[in-house]
């Protein structure tokens, strides 16, 4: 029996599942990574990696897949790349979610970064950074000069030491209201926010604090997705898709 096979990671993709569900999609989903914000999907779901290559064909061929739907984060640019690469020389239809960019709003000091090491060149010695970027990486902010860096982890205990000298983990459970951030930005005497550019809701909470706060953020700019695969800008889109190839 023909499937299709959601690629999980992005906040998006609980609904896609829960849609994929409901029109009595034969689906399946893989999740890669911890999962945290996506457990309990509304399809049936396999955990971790492919193994490279050869097993994500394998698993292909095994699982009788007839079309891949890409719902991972936006900065999750080496499995797009991969996985829209292989679908391509097996023929096999592919389409990736790509919600739309975060814009600066009235009252937003948003700095353009192409990376993490180039906050360096904007924020000043002595500043307090507060970094929502994720693990990976996190190292990029080493040359930041004489800076406290503060990372949050959505976790109770930090499974490492943080990278360098001069910057510490928050351990923090989510979802954050824009009151909450407000308040954590005053507490810590935040002076630069620094966030990837993923898009979407769940974190932008944190813009809008830093908006009203008048704080400084750097904004990484997100990869390109891969060239000439379709892209979805919504979860209906996604999911008219998925009926067109089911």
């Amino acid at each position: 029996m023909k499937r299709l096979l959601l690629l999980a990671g992005a906040g998006e993709a609980r609904a896609v599942a829960q849609g994929l569900a409901e029109m009595g999609a034969e689906a399946v989903a893989s999740l890669e990574g911890s999962g945290r914000f996506l457990s309990d999907l509304a399809l049936p779901t396999r955990h971790g990696g492919f193994d490279g290559a050869a097993g994500f064909e394998r698993y292909l061929d095994e699982q009788e897949i007839a079309a891949v739907l890409d719902v991972t984060h936006p900065f999750a640019e080496e499995i797009s790349a991969r996985t829209a690469a292989r679908c391509a020389a097996r023929g096999l239809p592919y389409a990736l979610l790509w919600r739309p960019a975060w814009q600066p709003e009235a009252g937003d000091d948003w700095v353009a970064l192409e990376n993490e090491a180039e906050a360096a060149a904007h924020i000043p010695a002595g500043s307090t950074v507060f970094v929502a970027t994720g693990r990976r990486g996190l190292a990029g902010f080493a040359n930041l000069r004489n800076c406290e860096v503060i990372a949050r982890r959505i976790a109770e205990v930090a499974p490492e030491p943080f990278p360098f000298a001069g910057g510490r983990y928050l351990a923090s459970v989510a979802p954050f209201s824009v009151a909450e951030e407000e308040a954590l930005f005053r507490q810590l005497e935040v002076d630069w926010l620094v966030v990837k550019n993923a898009g979407g809701e769940g974190a932008r909470p944190k813009l809008h604090a830093a908006r009203n706060l008048g704080l400084k953020v750097g904004i990484i700019a997100r990869p390109a997705p891969p060239e000439g695969v379709t892209l979805l800008a919504t979860v209906e889109e996604a999911l008219d898709w998925a009926r067109a190839h089911g």
